[in-house]
């Protein structure tokens, strides 16, 4: 079981790896993009379709690398008051029974959607250069598969209590504003 978690936490560090490529890919074509406009007086068809199909791709492969890494933003004013143990088993059930299950759902619908749009030569129809979607919707039900995945891959290793919600490489121990002090816990000093 621990070598299936640790490759799939590894195809999530290498979507996330990707999504990080695809930022230059993005960076690259809207500078191309605002010297052609601006300079050359030359706009290009495709900049509203490449800009949103990469930020799309940076946000969906990115998303399953960002629950590995415990990135996402977390309200837990209310769970924060549960013992640790208690915390685990609830992101545990939350991650595995109902989050898991619902993006197999969401992915399913993408995945049948990028089928028809493949099937039928779909394009995009609100933009004049008119690209076929079939590979951004595929780029869609991928990144919704893996974070499907990695969603089930938290959840086990929280009720296996390998995990403590919060508590990762990245958390910041304290910030200071001022001359307030405030650590990790909400405290003052």
């Amino acid at each position: 079981m621990t070598s299936f978690l640790s490759f799939i936490d590894r195809v999530s560090n290498f979507f996330g790896s990707i999504s990080k490529l695809v930022i230059l890919c993005l960076v690259i074509s809207m500078i191309y993009e605002v010297v052609a406009r601006y300079i050359f007086d030359a706009p290009t068809l495709w900049a509203f379709d490449i800009s949103y199909m990469l930020n799309g791709t940076i946000f969906l492969l990115g998303a399953a690398f960002t629950l590995q890494a415990d990135a996402h933003v977390r309200i837990d004013f209310l769970s924060r008051q549960l013992s640790h143990k208690t915390q685990q088993y609830l992101n545990g059930f939350v991650y595995s029974f109902l989050l898991g299950p619902c993006f197999c759902v969401f992915t399913y619908i993408a995945g049948t959607k990028t089928y028809k749009a493949f099937i039928t030569n779909e394009v995009e129809n609100v933009s004049p250069w008119a690209p076929v979607v079939w590979p951004f919707y595929s780029v869609i039900a991928v990144g919704l598969g893996i974070f499907a995945l990695q969603f089930f891959c938290e959840g086990i290793k929280y009720l296996r209590r390998e995990k403590i919600p919060g508590e990762h490489a990245g958390e910041i121990d304290n910030v200071e504003v001022g001359n307030i002090k405030i650590d990790n816990t909400g405290e003052k000093s």
